[in-house]
């Protein structure tokens, strides 16, 4: 059966469309199966989810790498249960810009949703200002080396997500002073 909302590219899981199911598949009489409730009670409640300003250094990072990770964690689910959610993640200026999103686009997967955000919160201005700040910021004996650390990670993360580690640590070392 169409659904006129819902774009050609939003394939609901085979599990979840108007297929018959035999009464002992549901619990309760109310149209889940077992596998969907066990899904949902995995998912984690939205209000716990990182919030999405637009303004913070990586937070569109954060919620990319949570989201991704929930379906690592939870195979099960259902892409339309994470992108219903997906209202309560965005505040301030990315709130704005995820409605006029929706409005312009209408309901689309998680996949197409971490392209728009990549494409619109990674910019090439971003990067830049993230490589920038890598080069700039020298390990010294001042800084916390943890912070530190952890913090240049997340610039070259930034700067190339698909870096693998031992390259990551590779570029952390460049930054240290004097000779290894």
């Amino acid at each position: 059966m169409d659904n006129p909302y819902q774009p050609d590219d939003i394939k609901p899981d085979a599990m979840l469309m108007n297929k018959a199911r035999s009464p002992s598949q549901y619990q309760d009489g109310d149209g889940m199966s077992y596998s969907e409730k066990e899904a949902l009670k995995q998912l984690p409640e939205a209000s716990s989810w990182p919030k999405f300003t637009g303004t913070g250094e990586y937070d569109h990072m954060e919620l990319i790498d949570y989201i991704d990770g929930l379906f690592i964690d939870v195979p099960s689910i259902p892409d339309y249960w994470i992108t219903a959610r997906l209202n309560t993640a965005f505040k301030g200026h990315a709130s704005i810009w995820y409605t006029e999103m929706k409005e312009i686009h209408g309901r689309r997967n998680w996949p197409w949703w971490k392209s728009q955000i990549i494409q619109k919160y990674s910019n090439g201005t971003w990067i830049w200002q993230k490589t920038m700040s890598f080069e700039n910021d020298k390990y010294s004996v001042d800084k916390d080396p943890y912070e530190w650390c952890l913090r240049q990670s997340k610039r070259l993360k930034a700067i190339d997500p698909q870096m693998n580690i031992q390259m990551r640590n590779h570029k952390l070392l460049t930054q240290l002073p004097g000779e290894l």
